[in-house]
């Protein structure tokens, strides 16, 4: 029963967190958000018993999703945009949905049970890291090379754009101007 409750808060709070990611209008408060559905999603893989990998989440992808919001804070001038009117009545109203909905998904969860069950059996001796591995580089190769490559292209195209926004620094503008 322990696991169904922390599944269904997990769940519950990785669709509350991506949510603001998608509808804020604030890039520090969607970066934030981001992180932090990132470290809830950690929880999913420490309830199957699959610490590494909510490790490697917590590490990785949360790790890269700092950088993110490092180099977002850097491009941009977020903390214009900020202005704090909270209004008590939302507040209480989506309190109060959230909290139904999940008394609603506990009551019925003993209704609706399922097993999860994973596509590949246990091998008896292997641990989960050699899984992992066996797994990714054998079914998910081609996807797990094609990930890869496109990772490298967004590197070189950040590396890229960066370096002509260096070159049109205003000083470099300026100069132009003035030669006209």
């Amino acid at each position: 029963m322990f696991e169904l409750i922390a599944f269904y808060t997990f769940s519950i709070l990785v669709i509350g967190m991506f949510g603001i990611v998608v509808f804020s209008k604030n890039a520090l408060y969607s970066m934030t958000a981001l992180a932090g559905g990132m470290i809830f999603i950690s929880g999913f893989y420490f309830l199957l018993g699959a610490d590494f990998l909510g490790v490697v989440q917590i590490v990785v992808y949360t790790g890269a999703v700092m950088a993110v919001y490092a180099f977002g804070m850097m491009f941009f001038d977020t903390t214009r945009d900020i202005k704090e009117n909270i209004k008590f009545k939302k507040i209480i109203y989506t309190l109060s949905l959230l909290s139904a909905m999940f008394i609603i998904f506990i009551l019925l969860a003993p209704v609706y049970s399922f097993r999860v069950e994973a596509l590949y059996p246990t091998i008896k001796g292997v641990g989960n890291i050699q899984m992992i591995g066996l797994i990714l580089f054998t079914k998910y190769l081609v996807p797990f090379e094609l990930a890869a490559i496109m990772l490298l292209a967004a590197m070189i195209a950040g590396i890229v754009l960066v370096k002509v926004k260096m070159e049109e620094t205003p000083s470099n503008i300026e100069v132009a101007k003035g030669e006209k």
